[in-house]
C-alpha cells in the first residue's frame, strides 16, 4: 500500500494503524531520514540540509533506499510506503521494483487543505525517544514537554517551522500530486477525507479498503 498526502496530513498516524492491522511493516521515508541524519551517516549528511531547506531528496537517493528496504525478508508479505513515491520518476521506478508477481498496489490519498496542514505542522511535537506524536492543541502531553509513554523529551522537529512547511506543501503540490493522478489514470487511487478526530480518520480508511 502507498499513501499520499502532504506533510502533516495524518499519514503516519494511520500507517502505523494499518501496520498492526495487516501484520506488514510500516516504511517511512522521513523516518529512515531523520534517523540517518541523528546518526550522523553519509545518507544523512546528504540529506540534512536539504530538508532543513524543507525540499525533497533526490530521486535516486531515495529509490535506492527503498529497494533495499523492500528487499528485506519482512517486506515479502507486504508494505505500507509512507512518503514514496513523491515524484513520478520515483513512481514509475517503484513500478520495476515491485514488479506484476504480487497483488496490485492499493494507493490511498489523505485529503487536507493547506491552512489545516500549517497549523498541524507548527504545533506538532514529538518525542526525542519513542517518537510519539503530540498537538499542542489537539493532543497535548500532560506534562509541558515530557512524553506520557516514555518520560523523555517532547520536541519541535527543525523542520517544522512554518517556512519550511510552506516550502514542503509547495513542493508536495508540484511534485507529488502528479503521482495520485498516475496512479488514478491506473484505477488503483482512493481518496479519503483526512479532516477530523483520528479514529474517525481510520474508520474512513478501513470503509475505502473494503
Amino acid at each position: 500500500m502507498i499513501f499520499i498526502g502532504p506533510p502533516g496530513s495524518g499519514k503516519g498516524t494511520q500507517a502505523k494503524r494499518l501496520s498492526e492491522r495487516f501484520g506488514v511493516p510500516h516504511i517511512s521515508t522521513g523516518d529512515m531520514l531523520r534517523e540517518a541524519i541523528a546518526e550522523g551517516t553519509e545518507l544523512g549528511r546528504q540529506a540534512a540540509p536539504i530538508m532543513a531547506e524543507g525540499k525533497l531528496v533526490s530521486d535516486d537517493l531515495m529509490i535506492g533506499i527503498i529497494k533495499d528496504r523492500l528487499a528485506r525478508p519482512d517486506a515479502a508479505p507486504g508494505f505500507i510506503l509512507d512518503g514514496f513515491p513523491r515524484t513520478l520518476v520515483q513512481a514509475e521506478k517503484l513500478d520495476t521494483i515491485v514488479g506484476n508477481d504480487g497483488e496490485p498496489l492499493r494507493v490511498l490519498q489523505l485529503l487536507v487543505p493547506d491552512d489545516a496542514i500549517v497549523r498541524r505542522i507548527t504545533l506538532r511535537r514529538t518525542c526525542s525517544s519513542c517518537g510519539a506524536i503530540y498537538h499542542l492543541e489537539n493532543n497535548p502531553p500532560a506534562s509541558d514537554s515530557v512524553c506520557d509513554r516514555c518520560g523523555a523529551e517532547v520536541i519541535a522537529r527543525a523542520d517544522d517551522n512554518e517556512e519550511a512547511v510552506r516550502k514542503r506543501l509547495e513542493a508536495f503540490h508540484r511534485q507529488t500530486l502528479p503521482v495520485a493522478t498516475f496512479y488514478k489514470a491506473k484505477s488503483l487511487l482512493r481518496e479519503v477525507d483526512g479532516i477530523g478526530p483520528v479514529d474517525e480518520v481510520f474508520e474512513r480508511i478501513e470503509k475505502s479498503l473494503a
